[in-house]
């Protein structure tokens, strides 16, 4: 195993919920709070339902599913429903180009419950399997068109596992080393063809938590070389750890992450800030507008399906995102819902968007910077035009936690009583005084909508 490689594992190893700053800690819990609301709204998903249905019938117990009726499963079934579901109506948050969270916190809170771990346990080891994910992340090439969720995060959530068994530095190498026979590399094609699969890997991710760290406590063994191996020349298209462990301590992944307020992919966000900049100056009606002019980089250009074949396709295509904007003054949750596709107003402002790859834009492109371009025309001539190089979020940087609440509050509101969602921001919190994750699955249960 590389030296930087091993220096990370016995840093998660060693490091403790004490040993984290308040800024991670306050990060944490809202993240955690996003996660469960992510959660339950994926969970009342058509094909996570029918999911659910198949494998809760021969399912035993020991860790509960946040869906309807709380059913309680093993680990791994309630890991990688919870997994699947949290990645289902792309709101989760992330991290340059990752996200993190789904991946990992399903099966640390379904590891947490069923071995009686409390609070500072449960939200220390994710902590740390974020900070796995995104420090590898620092010196990874992924292949063209393959998400890279279902390498690093996939890791990640195998040394959150091995943290929450208690394994020591050589544990945690060796829990990520056997993951790596877990990685996939599924296509980002997946997005504009409606491929609700590109969800797995986020249950994949949670099951990695429960499986690898069992895997490499039991004997099993792995290459020395294997995580280089896999993401350098196996799943990805190169992998440099040489600056993998800098600031280790320091500097912290998760406190860098972003919150998705906009319930469509985070590429073309720049273009629709763009769009609502020139909404803004000439507030026209729908039926007023002649053409969106988009001009950005090649990723995000490749997002121009105009007509959406489902609902997780329209979370993928610019067209459809600027024509809901435009429609219904919003990008949330309730406004790119399953009705928006059958909306007869959104489906004729559809063909009006006209997207272009832009050089220029492309060049300057990466994970943090996705510029964007968009001259909104009129009917009666007049236009208007705004650019934007990232998206408001990624450039103002604003106090999150305002914004995380109400889209908690908004997303658990069908499945929760509003006392129940009282309740569980409380409880949230305080998470770190959790003596057992009863604390947070008995308000959720005993406060179901």
């Amino acid at each position: 195993m590389g030296e930087q490689i091993e220096k990370l594992a016995q840093f998660i190893a060693r490091t403790g919920w004490d040993d984290m700053p308040e800024a991670v800690h306050r990060r944490a819990k809202l993240v955690l709070l996003d996660t469960i609301g992510v959660t339950l709204a994926g969970a009342a998903r058509p094909e996570v339902i029918g999911l659910s249905e198949q494998l809760l019938a021969g399912a035993g117990r020991g860790a509960t599913v946040l869906a309807p009726g709380l059913p309680q499963a093993d680990t791994r079934t309630a890991a990688l429903l919870n997994g699947i579901a949290a990645r289902a109506v792309e709101l989760c948050e992330g991290a340059r180009g990752l996200q993190p969270s789904p991946h990992i916190l399903p099966g640390v809170l379904a590891i947490a419950e069923q071995r009686g771990l409390g609070g500072r346990a449960m939200l220390g080891a994710f902590v740390l399997g974020y900070e796995a994910a995104g420090r590898l992340n620092r010196g990874y090439t992924p292949r063209a068109f393959s998400h890279p969720n279902g390498q690093l995060s996939l890791l990640g959530a195998a040394a959150a596992g091995a943290r929450l068994h208690g394994l020591d530095g050589a544990g945690v190498s060796l829990a990520m080393r056997v993951a790596t026979t877990m990685l996939m590399t599924p296509s980002y094609n997946n997005t504009v063809a409606g491929g609700t699969t590109l969800n797995l890997p986020a249950g994949m991710g949670a099951v990695a938590v429960t499986l690898a760290p069992a895997m490499a406590a039991s004997g099993f063994t792995a290459q020395e070389n294997a995580i280089e191996e896999a993401l350098g020349v196996m799943v990805g298209a190169g992998f440099d750890p040489a600056k993998l462990a800098d600031d280790m301590g320091q500097r912290w992944e998760i406190t860098e992450n972003y919150f998705r307020f906009y319930a469509c992919c985070n590429p073309i966000h720049a273009a629709l800030d763009s769009l609502a900049e020139t909404l803004a100056v000439l507030k026209p009606k729908p039926e007023e507008v002649a053409l969106i002019d988009v001009q950005t980089f090649d990723f995000a250009a490749v997002m121009r399906n105009p007509a959406p074949p489902n609902y997780f396709a329209s979370k993928y295509s610019l067209p459809h995102a600027a024509a809901v904007l435009i429609a219904r003054g919003g990008l949330g949750f309730a406004d790119i819902d399953d009705s928006a596709l059958e909306d007869p107003v959104i489906a004729r402002l559809r063909p009006l968007v006209r997207i272009a790859a832009d050089p220029a834009m492309t060049a300057r492109s990466t994970p943090t910077h996705r510029p964007a371009r968009v001259t909104l025309t009129l009917k009666d001539g007049r236009s208007a035009t705004a650019a934007r190089e990232n998206s408001v979020r990624d450039t103002l940087k604003p106090d999150y936690e305002p914004q995380v609440r109400a889209k908690f509050r908004e997303l658990a509101a069908p499945h929760l009583t509003p006392a129940g969602i009282d309740a569980i921001e409380a409880a949230v919190d305080r998470c770190e005084k959790w003596e057992t994750m009863g604390e947070l699955i008995e308000p959720l249960r005993q406060h179901a909508a």
